[in-house]
């Protein structure tokens, strides 16, 4: 069984920098950071191979947003830059025993979930 705990959620101005951290329990192949504004689908951010440390963004972060990963410490992040308002969102750790760059932007393929973790971002 993996047990995910996100942190680092906050508020933050326009252009802003905020770091997420989510602390992995169990084993992992791949993880990936989604997340989900009021009345919107959940969406892939970003994912990791944990073994290879092969990434994968969504476009609309490309650029601003850097997937890593502390092995040593079991541990995923999430580091934002330039952020936009439309970046206000809840954020989910995810993670799964498999690896794919075809669908590592769809919840369903992923196993274990994170509580969340409030982003917002004001103009």
């Amino acid at each position: 069984q993996v047990q995910l705990v996100e942190s680092g959620g906050g508020s933050v101005q326009a252009g802003g920098s905020l770091r997420l951290s989510c602390a992995a329990s169990g084993y992992t192949r791949s993880m990936a950071w989604f997340r989900q504004a009021p009345g919107k689908e959940r969406e892939g951010v970003a994912t990791i191979y944990t073994s290879g440390g092969d990434t994968r963004y969504a476009d609309s972060v490309k650029g601003r947003f850097t997937i890593s990963q502390d092995n040593a410490k079991n541990t995923l992040y999430l580091e934002m830059n330039s952020l936009k308002p439309e970046d206000t969102a809840m954020y989910y750790c995810a993670a799964r025993l498999e690896w794919s760059a075809v669908n590592w932007y769809r919840a369903g393929a992923y196993d274990y979930w994170g509580q969340g973790t409030q982003v917002t971002v004001s103009s």
